[in-house]
This record gives C-alpha cells, structure tokens and sequence, in this order.
C-alpha cells in the first residue's frame, strides 16, 4: 500500500493501485462483486455433474473456504504449480454468468493480495506457447457487462504487474477499448475504466501509446461533460497527472488548448481536498516540466485566464497545515502565475484569453488603441488568431464568446485596409451572416455590426449610423411622452 503518498514530489510508483490519497470510493462494479460473493457456489454441483474434475473441485473449493490471506496464500502454494492452470481450465468451462462472476473475483482477489502472482499466469500462458492478452481479450465482447469490467482488470493487472510489459499492439487494442467505454454515454461503471487508466498510465512506458492513441483528448472531453461526477474528476486529472512525468509528453500535450482550461475549470468549481490537490499537483508538474520560458509564461497567462490565480488566493486563506506537499504546491503556482502577469502586453492577454477559447468582454476588445497597435498581428503565422475567431464562430455555443468573436472580426476589418476580402478569403463572412439567425439577441446584433463593417466602406459614416439607431428609440420615446 501508499505510504505517506502525497503528490508534489512523490513518484508515481509509490502509488499502489486503488490506494490513492483520500477515501476511496467503492465502484459500482465493486459494490456489485460484494454483493455476488455473499452468494457461495456450490462446487459440488459442478464437480457430480462432470464440468470439473477432482483435481480443480479440490483447489477453488479450498480457495473458496479459506477465510484469512494467510489460508489462501497456504492454498495458492500448494497448487504453485497448477493455480493459473486450474483457474484458466474452471474459467472456461463454466457457462453460467453469476458462477463466472464470482471465479473472475477470486482471480482478482488472489492477484491483488499477491501481486507476482501474475507470473503465474504469464509463465502459465508462455509454456503453452498461446498469447496471454488474446485470450483474456475475447472475454470483453460477452454480454455480460460485470464478467467484461472484471476481465478488465484482470488484463490491466496482468500488464503493471508483470516483469514483461504488454506488448504494444496488445496495449494500443486495450486502451482503445478503454478509451471507447469511457465515452459511452450512461455507462454504469466509469470509475471501473477510469482505474484500470489510472494504473496503467503509472506504468511509464505505457504513456507514449496513450497520447499517441489521442487519450488526452478523450478525457479532456469526460473532464469537460458537466455531468461528470467528482471522483472521476479526481481519477481523469490523475490520469493527466501521471502522464505529466513525461516531460516529452508534456510539450504534446499543451499543444491541446482546452487542456488547461478544462483541469482550471475542474479546479476552480472544486469543494473536496483530493480533487484541488490532484488539480494543483497536475498544474505544477506541467510548468515545471516546460523547459521553454515562452511556453511556461503562455500556459501560465491561460491558467490565469481561466480564473485559476482567483482560486488559489481563496484557497490561500485557508488552513492547509495538515498537508504539507498540498501546501508546497500552492505557494508555487501563486508565484508563478503572480510573476507571469507582471508587465504582460495586452496582445499576449488577447492571445491567451483567444487561446483558452473563453472570449469575454475584458477591456482590449473595445481598446481602439489595441486594435491600431495590433491589427497586423492578426495576418502573422498565415492568419492564426483570425482562423481561431472564425473557428469559435462555428464551433461554439455561449453567447458571450459568439458576440465577442464576431466583434473582433468586425474591428479588424475596420482597422485593417485588406481586412474585408482576408475575412472573405477564411470564411468568415459566411459564418458572421450565420449568426445572424442566432436566437441569442446579442450575437445578432454584434453579427449585424460586423456585417456593416465589411460590406460598408465608410467608417465614419456607419459611426453616424449606428449612432442615429441608437438615439432613434429614446427620440421616439420622448415624443410620445410629449404626445401623452
């Protein structure tokens, strides 16, 4: 077991597997083993009906009727030699769904209390010269969901615990199945998958495979859905946490714009310990493991963007004597973000805000001095920042970043000589006339604004416009009032 875990400078192999800091949850699948247990099999039924021998009746039952670790581990020593055999031989013979539950529980329950007691199987499977994973892989397309969930761990069991690793075609097919049920919608046993992620991704050179098979964008989008609940927040940002400890694997990752908005999001909304210190602990591993102090300063400006710095002052004024690491790594990420603020340009504020995806009516959208200092900006990189407007204006669903977005393309239009047909030239037009139809009342009205500014060429003279269209409805205000 975990001693003494905590998470700033810890080693992800001090973790044992379900023995993470904080109370631990009991899973729906484990809830459900608990239950199946509490119903004994009667292994004389299957031994007089000839689906068991002797040989395999003497060893479960025995296992069975054992009732300390030390009577399962004198049981599991006597059959050494047989033990991955007998289970393999009894798993495949029995049809019956609740007896196949309650067997892929001993197998879990002996693996757990001895964890080399994979070898056994592995050695087993070796000398038959068959393939390990293939086999336990057949029984996640039965139809019995618990029998699927148990296999499952299982198989991740099997591939931390071994002294030879999975091997990779093995491991991609696994965490697609992983990653495939963990977006399932309504899937009962999230925590389940969640775990066997949680283990393996402690494994380092199991990580690579994971990024590769797009894995971050996956729980980014579990971690985005707000009906998730917090003790899969807390299992899906240790997830990212142990993937951290790569630092390679960090320069992928905050290639991802929604990464740090989303842990932020998780962090900032958090009430439970385990969940703000796992968030914290995953922010500082982050920009400690940015080795770019352009990249570090632009992560730590988004963090800070999305309200992270907010937080970590509350949570300041908080007593965290009681754990020192938690603490550590508060004063770190004030520091950080508190010195990557100072002096910061007002292009790099709209650049990170921009980034983050979280447009909101800050001051610089409607600085006139910003636009004029800044609007070339908008054409370097082959149009970045305008691609990134335009492609909010298509994929987003708040109000606020739609209004905000179709704003900003209508000002660098304005402040821009070729800004209308570069518009034309990246969509953005069609998008903006698509707002316009939008049942949001402000976004129509900042879509319309945006139009006239790139059909219409006289600036001055859509200002005069605006301005009559405004003063009209008070002018016909007062005039009934004289009227009445």
């Amino acid at each position: 077991m975990a001693q003494g875990v905590g998470f700033g400078n810890s080693s992800i192999q001090d973790l044992d597997y379900g023995a993470f800091q904080g109370r631990i949850e009991m899973t729906n699948l484990e809830g459900k083993v608990s239950e199946i247990r509490l119903s004994r099999v009667n292994w004389q039924s299957y031994l007089q009906g000839q689906m068991i021998s002797q040989r395999q009746f003497d060893f479960i039952s025995r296992l069975d009727n054992a009732t300390t670790v030390e009577a399962r581990a004198r049981v599991i020593n006597e059959f050494r030699g047989e033990v991955a055999q007998l289970f393999v031989s009894v798993l495949n013979r029995i049809s019956k769904e609740q007896t196949l539950q309650y067997l892929l529980s001993m197998m879990d329950d002996t693996l757990k209390e001895e964890t080399s007691r994979v070898e056994l199987f592995r050695q087993y499977f070796d000398s038959k010269s068959e393939n390990i994973w293939n086999h336990f892989f057949n029984f996640l397309q039965r139809a019995d969901l618990i029998c699927v969930y148990q296999v499952s761990k299982l198989i991740t069991k099997f591939a931390c615990w071994s002294t030879q690793h999975i091997d990779e075609k093995s491991l991609n097919y696994f965490f697609g199945w992983l990653l495939e049920k963990l977006q399932q919608p309504n899937n009962e046993y999230l925590q389940t998958v969640a775990r066997n992620l949680q283990m393996l991704l402690r494994v380092r050179d199991y990580r690579s495979t994971f990024v590769t098979k797009q894995g971050v964008d996956v729980l980014i989008k579990v971690l985005s859905n707000k009906e998730t609940n917090c003790e899969l927040y807390y299992q899906l940002i240790f997830c990212l946490w142990c993937l951290s400890f790569n630092a390679n694997l960090v320069q992928v990752m905050v290639k991802n714009p929604t990464l740090l908005p989303a842990v932020c999001d998780v962090f900032c909304d958090a009430e439970r310990e385990k969940v703000l210190r796992i968030c914290m602990a995953f922010l500082r591993s982050v920009l400690e493991k940015l080795d770019d102090p352009a990249v570090m300063r632009e992560c730590s400006l988004r963090m800070v963007q999305c309200k992270a710095l907010k937080r970590l002052e509350l949570l300041s004024q908080k007593d965290l004597s009681h754990d020192p690491e938690m603490t550590e790594d508060l004063k770190f990420l004030q520091e950080t973000l508190k010195a990557s603020v100072q002096d910061v340009s007002s292009l790099e504020e709209y650049t990170t805000e921009l980034t983050s995806g979280r447009l909101e009516w800050s001051p610089v959208h409607k600085s006139e001095k910003f636009w004029r200092e800044n609007v070339v900006k908008f054409t370097e990189n082959n149009y970045e920042l305008l691609k990134m407007l335009v492609y909010l204006m298509e994929s987003s669903t708040e109000a606020v970043i739609l209004s905000v977005a179709a704003h900003d393309v209508g000002e660098f239009v304005r402040h821009y000589p070729r800004g209308k047909q570069v518009i034309d030239q990246l969509g953005g037009k069609q998008v903006v006339m698509s707002l316009l139809q939008h049942h949001d009342p402000s976004v129509r009205y900042n879509a319309l604004l945006a139009l006239q500014k790139i059909m219409v060429h006289n600036w001055e003279y859509l200002g005069k416009q605006l301005e009559t269209q405004k003063a009209a409805p008070s002018a016909s205000s007062t005039s009934s009032a004289k009227v009445k």
